[in-house]
């Protein structure tokens, strides 16, 4: 059976919510559909080590992190959730899904999902796949204030239903947009420690004492040149080839102090604290402290884009009214052996938990 089953129809009526259409917050929220010079591109801010570590820790980190539908009324856990909170696509792993989805979010602050399936009885999102945010392109109203329609590789997509798309706003116009110029110069740094690695000495210029050589003479004597100083540092010249060097070592570029300060202002921008992709060399991350590390990723990290995707998710399109998506932090905060001992020990004593509980919370009961 494929994707689409034969009692999932398209609507007649409209959902709920029309989350697919939503306000343009800012004029700067529309930099990147319309290319602004002072954006940066997915594969250049991807190319800069801080930035792809920044990215992938926190989308990996929040992916990891269950998701749980509960009731409102009384945060009872619904124990048969809608199988697109788990996985949205169902070719491909929920994990997987959400992500590419939270980094989207992260880059360019909108993240999108196309509706693959619906229910036919309650129109809800039955199954979603990720759409890449650079193939998206709008339609505003003529004060540049609302989103009229929304455009996937040039064409027009449905408001609503099969096709159309569930649309994830971030907290603001993303880091492609805001940390654009300094995504460009971490990259352009990158390009630069490239090239001296493959010339690692300023740039030199052979120049010949006695006649012009040929153009063949020419070539041969900087392969031969070139391929000798990859084998030794070491180099020998007769009297008729003079050896003289222009600009800068990488040394006296200080390309290392400004690679290392870039790395610094892209944590910064990316809201990660700099330990932990390596971009503040001035700390170190000892037992003491690796313990509220988790939390304080969490705090500064993690939590803004948290808060989008449960409020995004708990939206009537995919839940009803009366429940809400939340992510199931305790297994994330979930202290050391001895730590979870010592509060299950108060508890005990306390006649607020059993000891069954206490195997269960542990996984030492089956079933």
């Amino acid at each position: 059976m494929g994707l689409f089953s034969r009692n999932l129809v398209a609507p007649t009526v409209a959902y709920d919510v029309q989350a697919s259409l939503a306000p343009l917050p800012s004029i700067e929220s529309s930099i990147g559909f319309i290319n602004g010079a002072l954006t940066a591109t997915r594969a250049e801010c991807m190319a800069v080590p801080v930035c792809a570590r920044a990215v992938g820790i926190i989308s990996s980190s929040i992916a990891g992190i269950p998701l749980v539908v509960r009731n409102k009324v009384d945060n009872t856990r619904v124990i048969d959730p809608p199988r697109v909170i788990a996985q949205p696509d169902p070719r491909v792993p929920g994990a997987a899904t959400y992500v590419w989805l939270i980094a989207d979010l992260i880059l360019y602050g909108y993240a999108y999902l196309r509706v693959l399936e619906i229910y036919s009885d309650t129109l809800r999102i039955r199954s979603a796949e990720r759409i890449d945010p650079a193939r998206v392109s709008i339609k505003t109203n003529y004060l540049g204030t609302e989103i009229e329609h929304y455009y996937i590789d040039g064409a027009a997509i449905p408001d609503q239903g099969v096709g159309s798309l569930a649309v994830f706003s971030g907290n603001d116009m993303g880091i492609l947009n805001r940390a654009g110029r300094t995504i460009r110069a971490g990259f352009e740094l990158e390009r630069a420690a490239v090239m001296y690695a493959r010339e690692p000495v300023p740039t030199m210029v052979l120049k010949s004492n006695g006649v012009a050589l040929p153009a063949d003479r020419i070539a041969k004597l900087l392969d031969s040149w070139g391929a000798a100083r990859r084998n030794r540092s070491t180099a020998f010249l007769n009297a008729d080839v003079t050896l003289e060097t222009l600009g800068f070592d990488p040394s006296r570029l200080q390309l290392n102090e400004a690679r290392a300060y870039v790395a610094t202002e892209l944590a910064r921008a990316m809201n990660i604290p700099a330990f932990y992709v390596d971009a503040d060399t001035g700390s170190s991350m000892t037992y003491s402290n690796a313990t509220t590390s988790r939390q304080t990723l969490l705090d500064f990290s993690l939590r803004p884009v948290i808060v989008q995707m449960e409020q995004r998710l708990s939206m009537s399109d995919f839940v009803n009214s009366a429940q809400e998506v939340k992510y199931d932090l305790d297994d994330y905060l979930r202290g050391s052996a001895k730590e979870r001992a010592d509060v299950y020990k108060v508890l005990y004593d306390m006649g607020a938990i059993t000891s069954d509980e206490i195997r269960q919370e542990e996984d030492l009961i089956n079933g």
